[in-house]
């Protein structure tokens, strides 16, 4: 009897533990996914200053051309561009490859940064055309109704900063 008691709390406080792990579980892997995109554009910016040429980033589900579809959550490449097309060309050195973020993340960019991230020689970031290029990608995840979301914001300069969003942002 006081075993089947003591199996009958734990049964219940694990019912009710489960949840609150899972969220917690969500909101890091949030996090990993906000930190992975900051940590790249820290590290092309460094690499465009090191290297004098752009460096840029792009979305890419393979880790060898950039994606024309999709949004970030898909993965992303960072590659020297020596011609400054936003495209991987042969005899272009790729410096990394970020895989997918994981199920249930969203992650998009707004118009300058929907497609592609490029840093100057000076670290600025700039389009292929030399216009300025600075933006927010929003990194969103849904779950029973709830959404979380988190933001790194590439600014003028080439700096980027993390930052928590709304649920607004999620559209």
């Amino acid at each position: 009897m006081e075993m089947l008691t003591t199996l009958t709390v734990a049964a219940v406080t694990v019912a009710v533990a489960i949840p609150s792990f899972r969220s917690v579980a969500d909101a890091r892997k949030l996090d990993g996914a906000a930190m992975a995109m900051f940590s790249t554009l820290s590290l092309a910016r460094s690499e465009a200053i090191k290297r004098n040429a752009p460096v840029v980033l792009c979305k890419s589900a393979d880790g060898m051309v950039c994606a024309g579809s999709g949004g970030w959550e898909q993965g992303w490449i960072t590659f020297h561009d020596g011609n400054n097309n936003a495209l991987v060309d042969h005899g272009e050195t790729v410096i990394q490859k970020a895989h997918a973020v994981g199920s249930g993340i969203r992650f998009s960019g707004n118009l300058q940064v929907a497609r592609y991230i490029s840093f100057s020689a000076l670290g600025a970031p700039r389009t292929v055309s030399g216009a300025f290029q600075a933006g927010t990608l929003t990194a969103c995840q849904r779950r029973d109704g709830a959404a979380n979301a988190k933001q790194v914001i590439l600014s003028a300069t080439g700096r980027a900063r993390l930052s928590k969003a709304g649920i607004s942002e999620c559209q």
